[in-house]
């Protein structure tokens, strides 16, 4: 009787097609489906955008939490004493204001200046430097408000309300220094022609957003103190 051999299953060792090898499920699935890289750099945000939003939500949540610990002092407090606000804070209030302005004026050019339109953007880091002169005269305007405060008797012991006054007041002050740390190196960086926009992008948003924290300041220490 005659004894049948099957052969083995022949395997097709070939590679793949060249469209196997990328998109969805390929051994190279983290290459976009065109196979170009340059697709996910040119898609990504830039690290100074992302860094910004992560600061500011820090910035954010300290600053909650201030404002949680006042609101909770205040009402279990038999000794809260108000007082009346520095009237220069309202003039520092301004300052900033007008900073925020002026800022916004030298992001602007400095964009059309980077865009090739030098004719149209002559001296773009003017208003760099307008704006921080408007944040050291804002540094200035809090420090004369604290001599104020410290003239009339309200020191940081003297009363929880006073304490907490200097302590939010100081710390917006020193973001304040931050961010003209970050014009400064803003405007170094134009100068040698080798600004990123979206350094100058993350400084603006920056600044802008101490700016809306100092008005909400500004209002929750006329409410509360």
């Amino acid at each position: 009787m005659a004894t049948t051999v099957h052969e083995p299953a022949q395997v097709d060792r070939s590679p793949l097609p060249e469209s196997d090898h990328s998109g969805n499920g390929g051994w190279r699935s983290l290459v976009p489906s065109d196979g170009d890289l340059r697709v996910v750099g040119e898609h990504s945000p830039p690290a100074s955008s992302t860094g910004i939003w992560v600061v500011l939500f820090a910035i954010t949540m300290m600053f909650a939490a201030f404002t949680s610990a006042l609101v909770v002092r205040k009402g279990a407090s038999l000794d809260w004493r108000h007082f009346t606000l520095p009237p220069i804070l309202y003039f520092n209030t301004v300052l900033l204001l007008a900073s925020s302005v002026t800022l916004e004026v030298a992001r602007r050019r400095v964009a059309r200046f980077m865009g090739g339109l030098k004719a149209q953007a002559v001296s773009p880091a003017r208003w760099l430097y307008v704006t921080l002169l408007l944040g050291l005269l804002f540094v200035a305007g809090q420090y004369l408000a604290w001599l104020q405060l410290s003239g009339q008797g309200v020191f940081l012991a003297s009363n929880p309300s006073s304490s907490f006054f200097y302590v939010l007041t100081a710390a917006h002050a020193l973001h304040v220094l931050g961010g003209l740390v970050g014009i400064v190196f803003v405007i170094h960086k134009l100068g040698k022609t080798v600004l990123r926009r979206s350094t100058m992008d993350a400084t603006a948003r920056y600044w802008h957003f101490m700016d809306v924290l100092w008005v909400y300041l500004m209002w929750l220490l006329w409410m509360k103190l």
